[in-house]
């Protein structure tokens, strides 16, 4: 897989996107709380920053990368980043910090635009046999730098501060800029049957969702698989506190050690690509954390909770590599910007929605109801993924492969 010189290339450039992300993000998050003395509303909106642009510019990015050249705007993408880096340092030091949440703001749109690339490149020029290898390889970088990031993040805000923080960050940006121009040459589009108007493009992008069943299908089961993660995810720390009593600093060994079986599973889940089947991985990865994500807002075991806990993480990379892995094979070169550009903000809207209702919903019912209610919409996803256990890929694996 990595003698794969657009894998290899294209996973160099997110280890040093994922690493000035973490650092930036908890540089500021840090900042943030010491200026603001712990202010939730504040530190919300560092959250509201970071998903906005999924919500708002995924499906315009993915258009766009439909359009542009993969290889030419994912390096223009991370050196504008770098460069937005700059700017707020420079207007750092004259303005108020909501300069860095302009900032982070900006960077998180501009990724809107590369994200979509990268999956034309791989659609493009990564064999379909080892597509699912490249998703989880993919999933366990992800992984990785949510175990490390946080470390690192925090290390280099308290030993250095903001500034350093962010020129490492802009450093880390353009060096992944560099490294992408390592790639070879994009191939030239033809332009025979393309629709010119980008309206239409995005019209021609949701009509071919819309007529493939597979998308469909994974359209949904995104959708109830974000909103069970976002009525959770805000009360993790609720479980550390009401359920196992214990103070609220304890979250972060819970939290990692999810991170770390997120690694190990997405290593799993690579030596078992030729095995199982993608839809094999995601009910698989739907069911387990369904179960694990009731017990666990039923359980007062410190022991068996963090079992629990680990066994999610384990299982958790099957549902992200099944759909990403589903997604590219069941759909053509042309559209996959697009698709991926709908499908994403399906998710994400929906796990924003479920952060909305989560404390009004634990206020009214209790902590089990909320974790219960999580669990059967993960078995619900399961059941809405039936359809495609019978179905083949509705476009070549080979189509577009170069």
């Amino acid at each position: 897989m990595l003698r794969n010189r657009y894998v290899r290339v294209v996973m160099l450039s997110r280890i040093l996107q994922q690493l000035g992300i973490w650092i930036r993000n908890f540089a500021i998050l840090l900042y943030v709380t010491d200026l603001t003395h712990n202010d939730s509303r504040y530190v919300s909106l560092i959250s509201v920053v970071e998903y906005a642009p999924i919500l708002v510019f995924s499906f315009i990015g993915g258009t766009f990368a439909d359009r542009w050249r993969p290889k030419l705007t994912m390096v223009w993408c991370d050196l504008l980043s770098a460069i937005s880096v700059g700017l707020v340092l420079a207007a750092l030091s004259q303005s108020s910090w909501y300069v860095l949440l302009a900032g982070t703001f900006v960077s998180a749109c501009i990724s809107q635009f590369s994200q979509p690339s990268a999956m034309k490149l791989y659609k493009n020029h990564v064999p379909g046999e080892m597509l699912q290898s490249v998703m989880a390889l993919s999933q366990s970088l992800v992984a990785v730098f949510m175990v490390l990031g946080p470390m690192a993040g925090a290390f280099i805000f308290q030993q250095y501060g903001i500034v350093t923080s962010l020129v490492i960050t802009g450093i880390l940006f353009g060096g992944s800029s560099l490294v992408l121009i390592l790639l070879p040459k994009d191939l030239e589009q033809s332009s025979s049957g393309t629709v010119s108007n980008f309206k239409e493009e995005m019209k021609a992008g949701l009509r071919y969702m819309w007529s493939n069943r597979s998308l469909r299908v994974l359209s949904w089961t995104f959708a109830v698989v974000g909103l069970a993660a976002g009525l959770t995810q805000p009360l993790a720390l609720f479980v550390v506190t009401e359920k196992l009593g214990l103070h609220k600093e304890f979250l972060q060994w819970p939290l990692m050690a999810n991170g770390a079986a997120m690694l190990v599973g997405g290593g799993v889940v690579m030596t078992l690509t030729n095995k199982v089947r993608p839809q094999t991985l995601l009910a698989a990865g739907l069911v387990i954390s369904a179960l694990t994500t009731a017990l666990i807002g039923a359980s007062t075991i410190i022991a068996f909770s963090m079992m629990l806990m680990v066994i999610n993480g384990l299982f958790y990379p099957c549902i992200q590599i099944g759909i990403q892995t589903l997604i590219i094979k069941n759909t053509e070169a042309a559209y996959i910007g697009r698709v991926g550009g709908a499908i994403t903000p399906v998710f994400s809207g929906m796990m924003v929605m479920g952060m909305f209702v989560s404390g009004y919903f634990k206020e009214t019912t209790s902590l089990l109801t909320v974790y219960m209610t999580s669990g059967i919409l993960l078995l619900l996803g399961t059941i809405i993924l039936i359809p495609l256990w019978h179905n083949r890929p509705e476009v070549s694996l080979e189509a577009g492969v170069r």
